[in-house]
């Protein structure tokens, strides 16, 4: 992050190596100039519409709702395990008291099990990307790639570059 010196001294901008180009009219700046026609006469969709389309597609979908599937339940599970855990705590001292093997009592177990449980999920959650969404999360930005690079190259012919 690097701070503005001046006039916009309290703003922060952030510098994002991922971060290539802002969208079509979503500017820092001034205005967008539309993109030039395509042969046919139409005008090139822009990055907003690009982004759009993608969003649309079957495929983006199919990765939200794969994301949905892992996160809604596991984050639900987990909350209910703190939240019990924390009741426990507070409803039962007695059994959460409980020794179970010398100075170790049920209090402990559950929590070093809140521990283990943050690292399952943690496990489980990246094994679940890996294997249900990063290749087609990856397959969809290569998309959205081409179609922006193909974009830049009909705006480049158009120039006369």
């Amino acid at each position: 992050m690097d701070k503005h010196e001046g006039r916009d001294a309290g703003t922060i901008r952030l510098d994002d190596p991922w971060y290539d180009a802002l969208a079509v009219g979503w500017g820092e700046g001034g205005e967008a100039s539309p993109p030039p026609p395509v042969p046919d006469g139409r005008p090139a969709p822009g990055a907003s519409e690009i982004y759009l389309e993608v969003q649309r597609s079957a495929a983006f979908q199919e990765v939200r709702s794969r994301y949905r599937r892992f996160v809604v339940p596991a984050t639900a599970g987990f909350f209910l395990w703190y939240v019990a855990y924390v009741v426990a705590a507070t409803a039962a001292p007695g059994v959460m008291a409980r020794p179970v093997a010398g100075a170790v009592n049920v209090a402990m177990l559950a929590g070093l099990g809140q521990f283990l449980s943050t690292f399952l999920l943690t496990w489980a959650y990246a094994r679940h990307a890996r294997l249900r969404r990063d290749r087609a999360a990856l397959d969809l930005r290569w998309t959205v790639f081409e179609q922006e690079r193909g974009q830049e190259r009909n705006r480049a012919r158009g120039t006369g570059r």
